[in-house]
């Protein structure tokens, strides 16, 4: 949600599935093609906004989102209490009273037919609660024509190319084509663009590399064409595999997809998680006051057998 600080306007309103830097880049998108670009925003301390760890080694100080923002020459501001945010959180409060009311009255059950509500409502509210401004200026300004927002709006991140010109990005192997430009990026950065539509790209210089993908988190091989003579030792070799693997329960590292549209990551993020769910959780013995005695120290040899 965006309120206009000076007049209490709702700027810009929608359900997602979750808060996350995917879900406030489509927001932030939609605000600028209707707006404009303010002078500031005015947030939280989410970690989507602001660096947690102040003492981090890596990165240049700033999120994702405020990577773009500074981009578009816009600037974020943190709050330091909620109650410093007093409009937004007023705008909130009715908002969790009212609007649930106005969905239930329309018999608005999902996140798409309720977007598709919030225009209408939007303007109702905006009519009943939007107080003049003390200036009748608007400091927004246009957005750069020049400036591809889907370029700008999306999770950018830098990896090195491997010599087997492999690069690594959310536990997955990313292997470009060994053709054109691709064979003289050995050891160097290059910068992988991960879309709110589900696109991922890797790029050097502003310019697309072809690549295959392959899955870390892959549990059914490929069916290779083996001899029965070697099908003891390839046997061995996947066993050993299989025994490195990570647990297939747990999504990797980056940007929550939540609201991000289908594509490679996130087609295997939602695959991670039906898994997890269908995986039997491990029986935890209830705690008692009784006490349990174990085994002796020196059991008998044919007890194990």
């Amino acid at each position: 949600m965006f309120v206009d600080d000076a007049t209490s306007r709702l700027m810009e309103l929608r359900f997602v599935a979750s808060e996350s830097t995917f879900a406030y880049f489509e927001a932030l998108k939609s605000y600028l093609q209707h707006h404009g670009k303010p002078v500031a925003f005015y947030s939280d301390k989410h970690s989507i906004f602001r660096v947690s760890n102040e003492n981090a080694v890596s990165g240049n100080g700033m999120t994702q989102f405020g990577r773009a923002l500074s981009e578009l020459n816009i600037e974020i501001l943190c709050a330091n209490t909620s109650q410093a945010k007093g409009r937004v959180e007023r705008a909130h409060h009715t908002l969790q009273d009212r609007l649930v009311k106005e969905l239930r009255l329309a018999s608005i059950s999902t996140i798409e037919a309720a977007n598709a509500f919030l225009p209408s409502f939007v303007a109702n509210y905006n009519d009943r609660f939007a107080k003049p401004a003390a200036r009748d200026q608007d400091f927004h300004r246009s957005v750069d024509p020049r400036q591809d927002l889907d370029q700008i709006l999306c999770w950018r991140e830098q990896r090195q190319v491997s010599h087997q010109l492999v690069v690594n990005y959310s536990r997955m192997k990313l292997t470009l084509k060994p053709e054109g430009l691709a064979v003289r990026l050995r050891g160097k950065m290059v910068e992988i663009y991960d879309f709110p539509d589900g696109r991922l790209e890797i790029r050097w210089k502003g310019r697309s590399l072809p690549y295959s993908a392959f899955d870390k988190l892959q549990r059914v091989s490929h069916a290779a064409i083996v001899e029965n003579k070697r099908l003891g030792e390839v046997l061995a070799w996947i066993k050993e595999q299989q025994d490195h693997q990570p647990p297939f329960n747990r999504i990797p590292d980056g940007p929550r997809r939540s609201s991000q549209k289908a594509g490679i990551l996130k087609n295997r993020a939602l695959q991670i998680a039906e898994a997890a769910k269908s995986r039997p959780k491990a029986h935890r013995p209830r705690r008692s006051g009784m006490v349990v005695s174990a085994a002796p120290a020196h059991a008998p040899s044919d007890a194990a057998e």
